[in-house]
C-alpha cells in the first residue's frame, strides 16, 4: 500500500492526538434552539419570497444569521474544544432540496467554513490550535435500503448522485478553510463510500490533502447501523480510506455506546478513536431534549478515557458548552488511547 501522502492542512492534529485526548464541540441544533428563532431568522433579502417555510434548516442561519452560528461556534471554542464542526450537517444539495435550496449548497458551505475559521483562528494559542472540521452528514436519503416496503429494490438517491453532492459540499469545505473533513452519523456504509470517494476526487483534482475522520452511528441495542453492518464490519467497509480517526457518535448515548466504542478501540489499530455521544436518551422534558447533564456525560467518558479507548471526545445531540467543559476537564487526566496498543491506561500523573 502506498504511503499517505503528508497532510497540507491540520498537520499538527495527528501529534496532538498522540499526546493527549483532543475534544470536538457539542450539540449544533441544541444550541440553536436556546435562541428561539422565528421564520424571519432563516430568511434574508434573497429569500424573503421563498415559497417554502424555512424555520428549522439550520444550516441555512449561516447565511442568514451567522452572529448566532459565531457565538456558538466560540462558546465551545471557549468550553475548550480543539476542534469545531461547520454547520452543514444537512449542507448537501439533496438534504437542501427540501426545502428548494439546492443551488445554494456550495454558498452554504462556504460561508459556515469561513464562520468557523474565523472563530478558531481568533481561540488559537501556539500551546493549543484549534481546528474546523467540515462536517458532512449523511443526507436524508439512504443508497442501501429501499424507501418502499412493497419495492425491496427501489432507490431514492444514487451513488453518484452523492458523490456528486459530497464533492460540491466539499470544495465548498475547503474554500472556506477547513482543516479535517469529519463523515459523521454515518447510517448507510455506502452513503459513507461516497463521501470518501467524493473527498479523495477532490484532493487529488485540488492537491490538498487533509485529514478525514469518519463517525458511524449505532442506532439500535443489536449493535447495527441501519444498513444492518456491525461495528467491525463497518471499520473493515471505511478502512480502506485511511481516516485519521474513526468512531461512533450520536444515537445511543455514552451508556449504552460503551461495549461498541470498546470493539471499534479493539479492531481500528491502526488509527484514532473518537466518540461524540448523545447527552443520553431522548427526554422532552429537558431542557436539551435529552436526559443527562454535563456531569453524567462527562463522567462515562471519563470511563472510556480510563479504560483506553479514545483519542477524540466530545458530544452530539443535547450537549452544550457545559457538556463540552466537563468532558475536557474529566477525560484531560487520562493519556490517549495509542494505536495498537493493549486497552489499559493510566492516569497521567501515574505514568509520569
Amino acid at each position: 500500500m502506498k504511503p499517505t501522502p503528508a497532510y497540507t492542512r491540520g498537520a499538527a492534529l495527528p501529534a496532538i492526538l498522540a499526546q493527549r485526548i483532543a475534544i470536538i464541540d457539542g450539540a449544533m441544533g441544541t444550541m440553536i434552539q436556546r435562541y428561539k428563532l422565528g421564520e424571519a431568522d432563516f430568511r434574508n433579502e434573497a429569500l424573503k419570497d421563498h415559497p417554502k417555510d424555512l424555520k428549522g434548516n439550520n444550516d441555512l442561519l449561516v447565511l442568514t444569521r451567522p452572529d448566532v452560528i459565531r457565538e456558538i461556534h466560540e462558546q465551545y471554542l471557549a468550553a475548550g474544544a480543539d476542534i469545531i464542526e461547520t454547520n452543514t450537517f444537512g449542507a448537501t444539495s439533496i438534504a437542501q432540496e427540501d426545502y428548494g435550496l439546492a443551488p445554494l449548497a456550495r454558498e452554504m458551505n462556504v460561508a459556515a467554513a469561513r464562520l468557523a475559521r474565523e472563530a478558531a483562528d481568533r481561540y488559537s494559542t501556539p500551546d493549543k490550535p484549534r481546528f474546523v472540521a467540515g462536517a458532512l452528514g449523511p443526507t436524508p436519503r439512504t443508497a442501501s435500503i429501499s424507501p418502499d416496503v412493497n419495492d425491496p429494490g427501489a432507490r431514492n438517491v444514487s451513488f453518484d448522485q452523492l458523490r456528486e453532492a459530497y464533492k460540491e459540499q466539499a470544495a465548498g469545505l475547503l474554500e472556506g478553510g477547513v482543516d479535517l473533513f469529519l463523515v459523521e452519523t454515518i447510517f448507510d456504509t455506502l452513503n459513507a463510500k461516497a463521501a470518501i470517494f467524493a473527498l479523495d476526487e477532490l484532493m487529488e483534482e485540488t492537491g490538498e490533502r487533509l485529514p478525514v475522520v469518519i463517525s458511524g452511528t449505532v442506532t439500535d441495542a443489536s449493535g447495527r447501523i441501519l444498513s444492518g453492518q456491525t461495528v467491525g464490519a463497518f471499520w473493515h467497509s471505511v478502512r480502506h480510506a485511511r481516516p485519521l480517526a474513526v468512531g461512533l457518535n450520536c444515537a445511543l448515548g455514552a451508556a449504552l455506546m460503551r461495549p461498541y466504542i470498546e470493539e471499534l478501540a479493539r479492531l481500528a489499530d491502526d488509527t484514532y478513536v473518537s466518540c461524540y455521544p448523545n447527552a443520553g436518551l431522548p427526554n422532552p422534558m429537558s431542557d436539551t431534549g435529552f436526559d443527562e447533564t454535563p456531569e453524567v456525560t462527562s463522567g462515562l467518558l471519563e470511563e472510556f478515557a480510563k479504560s483506553g479507548f479514545l483519542n477524540i471526545a466530545g458530544g452530539c445531540c443535547g450537549t452544550t458548552p457545559e457538556h463540552i467543559a466537563a468532558i475536557a476537564k474529566r477525560v484531560g487526566s487520562y493519556r490517549p488511547r495509542h494505536r495498537r496498543d493493549p486497552l489499559l491506561t493510566h492516569l497521567v500523573a501515574e505514568a509520569a
